[in-house]
């Protein structure tokens, strides 16, 4: 997830390098993660994600830009986040992505050890505690961000068609240029209800661990030909570089979880959780049947002793047979 411009001679030293710059990238907080599903804790109090105007773009033009890691939209501020510890209003959202050679990576995320060929993020700032995004970026609770896999399909995707299709107009790093507004909410998966839940950090420098993340359960599909556009039409390089390079592989390989707790607004299929009334019902069933059980084990036990052939052999011992005269 993107914050700034990270320069390029420091990329070009590579991710295990980033902490020796910038502190934070070696924290114990850090993003992308593996979400692990088999350990994700389901938490039902997790509401809906409900976002606040992305519908309403209006009729002036959102800003694209190409800044040397990814592709950006600005966003306007009345568009936000309901539904969250505080109230979030939107600053940009941007993609990531492989290098066309193979769909099975460029997703920052992963789910089961599994990526996809490209990830969304939209980020929003803590508007309710902070004046702006500059001074909420640093702060624990600062941020909010949310993850969309995306994967290959078979139709042209209408909504990332209105980024996609305009790449060619800022295909060197630095380029800017406006586009028609579009409705920001058609890019989310039509289960807003399903997703995971962990805090974590952006995932290029400066690394703040100011991010609480959503990362939906749900894919989005694009058509093989926006993937290869979004693979392959942007440099990392500024017009006129007498080295261009293709933008590619722009993605934080996943973080170690150290012990953070992800969770899950939704239950796995096949796997019951039970309410605190059910586990209750189910601890003082268990007591009953085992008073139960005893009980009944005490009384076979009882029969048993009652009926045995030892308590049946005769209590008093026949009498020696009479001895004759002959045998005195």
């Amino acid at each position: 997830m993107l914050y700034m411009l990270v320069s390029i001679k420091i990329c070009l030293k590579g991710q295990p390098q980033w902490s020796e710059f910038f502190p934070d990238c070696g924290g114990s907080g850090q993003s992308p993660i593996d979400v692990d599903t088999s350990t994700a804790q389901y938490d039902p109090n997790l509401p809906p994600i409900k976002p606040l105007g992305y519908g309403q773009h209006g009729t002036e033009p959102f800003s694209l830009s190409n800044n040397g890691h990814t592709v950006v939209v600005s966003l306007p501020n009345w568009m936000g986040l309901a539904g969250l510890p505080y109230q979030f209003t939107a600053v940009q959202l941007h993609l990531h992505w492989g290098n066309g050679a193979s769909i099975a990576t460029g997703s920052e995320h992963t789910i089961n050890g599994h990526s996809t060929p490209a990830e969304l993020h939209i980020v929003h700032y803590n508007s309710e505690l902070y004046e702006n995004f500059s001074m909420a970026v640093t702060k624990r609770d600062g941020l909010a961000v949310l993850g969309v896999l995306m994967e290959v399909g078979e139709e042209t995707n209408e909504g990332y068609g209105s980024i996609v299709n305009y790449l060619s107009r800022i295909r060197h790093a630095g380029q800017k240029a406006p586009i028609p507004a579009f409705d920001v909410q058609t890019l989310l998966p039509s289960d807003l209800h399903s997703y995971y839940r962990y805090n974590g950090s952006l995932t290029t420098p400066p690394c703040y661990q100011s991010v609480l993340w959503t990362v939906f359960a749900e894919t989005v599909k694009i058509s093989m030909p926006q993937l290869m556009k979004l693979d392959t039409v942007l440099y990392s390089t500024e017009e006129g570089s007498g080295q261009p390079s293709v933008l590619q592989d722009n993605f934080r390989a996943t973080q170690p979880i150290n012990q953070r707790p992800v969770f899950a607004s939704f239950q796995r299929a096949g796997v019951k959780i039970y309410t605190k009334g059910e586990i209750a019902a189910i601890v003082i069933g268990c007591l009953c049947g085992c008073v139960g059980l005893a009980v009944v084990i005490r009384f076979v036990v009882k029969t048993i002793r009652s009926t045995s052939s030892w308590d049946v052999l005769p209590t008093v011992r026949p009498a020696p047979p009479s001895r004759s005269s002959s045998d005195s």
